[in-house]
């Protein structure tokens, strides 16, 4: 599944800014991109849930104990794949704040 972001086009442009692509990073810089993905994972998690959080699971193929107890871990997987394919930027804002940080330019 893939799944493009409006800032696709914006990563391309800085090949920097994918966690698959961090050859040529220091170590910290590779430390900050995997936080900021983290960062905007759990923020995309919480967004899920909330978005989840009033649909009933009783339906012809779905419901029951099971269902409720495994939809946060499909909603954990569905924000990773998509913080992992560009996700909606806040995983690039992060990421320049926290480098900016490091330099000490904030």
């Amino acid at each position: 599944m893939t799944i493009t972001s409006p800032l696709t086009p914006v990563l391309e442009k800085q090949p920097e800014l994918q966690t698959n692509n961090l050859s040529g990073v220091t170590k910290s810089q590779k430390a900050a991109r995997q936080a900021a993905e983290e960062f905007e994972q759990n923020f995309l998690t919480t967004m899920l849930e909330s978005m989840f959080e009033g649909l009933k699971t009783d339906a012809p193929f779905g419901g029951g104990h099971a269902e409720q107890q495994f939809r946060s871990v499909l909603l954990g997987e569905y924000a990773k794949d998509m913080a992992k394919s560009g996700g909606i930027g806040i995983a690039d804002e992060v990421y320049r704040e926290i480098i900016a940080i490091q330099e000490g330019k904030v």
